[in-house]
């Protein structure tokens, strides 16, 4: 019966959550934080995470739109030395 309100909050969340991390690399961008060596290294290995994230996202409907998605990001990896 709420399946609706469910999903509603679930596209809302998202775009929330990337909203989110834009003002985050903002803040970091105007505080200067990138130039640490660990938070720099640290912020690399969170957006790798987030990419992952959106892409089991997006493929995770396994629909036309999502195969091809994953084809494509799939293609991409093998343009990657000792990765493809």
């Amino acid at each position: 019966n709420y399946g609706w309100w469910v999903r509603n909050i679930h596209t809302n969340g998202a775009s929330i959550f990337f909203i989110c991390i834009y003002l985050h690399i903002g803040r970091g961008l105007y505080y200067g934080s990138y130039m640490y060596k660990e938070t720099w290294n640290i912020g690399v290995i969170l957006l790798f995470l987030v990419m992952a994230t959106a892409f089991v996202g997006y493929v995770l409907p396994w629909g036309q739109m999502s195969f091809w998605g994953a084809t494509v990001i799939t293609s991409l990896l093998s343009a990657i030395p000792y990765l493809g």
